[in-house]
């Protein structure tokens, strides 16, 4: 199997998609897949760019032992649908966003990631609602959804 790269995208790249991004990272290693994913996080705008991970989803990722030290906000770029065999948004304005980012979706390459599970739909956003646990419920039920599809 070749290896599989994966970019999580959310708005600001501060606290859904990296936490995407971490979970994957965790679930892939405890199958001990290291060597067969690449995974990254973006955002679709620039207000964070530079920025860590928002401390209250840093402090929902400890809970679980995941750690995201140095992890920094940057932006999607066009080149990145070329970089990336899947681009995985939170919720339909990433996804819109995304689409944007690359000129549309010729490969078929960009999926929300709650559509990996039988529960389709968008994964919670804690900068509105602060309940980052749903979030966590929503990416560590969105991962390990996605990585079983993934493995057939």
């Amino acid at each position: 199997m070749k290896q599989a790269k994966i970019l999580f995208v959310c708005h600001g790249n501060i606290c859904r998609s990296p936490m995407a991004e971490f979970v994957m990272k965790k679930i892939v290693a405890d199958a001990g897949l290291e060597e067969q994913f690449y995974i990254e996080s973006a955002a679709t705008s620039t207000e964070e760019i530079g920025n860590e991970v928002y401390p209250p989803a840093k402090r929902k990722l400890a809970e679980h032992g995941i750690t995201c030290k140095g992890k920094t906000a940057r932006q999607m770029t066009r080149g990145d649908y070329q970089r990336f065999d899947l681009l995985i948004g939170m919720d339909d304005w990433n996804i819109r966003n995304m689409k944007r980012i690359c000129q549309d979706d010729p490969d078929k390459k960009i999926h929300r990631l709650m559509d990996f599970t039988p529960r389709a739909g968008e994964v919670a956003d804690p900068w509105y609602t602060g309940n980052f646990e749903a979030t966590w419920q929503d990416v560590w039920e969105g991962c390990n959804c996605l990585l079983e599809q993934l493995r057939g």
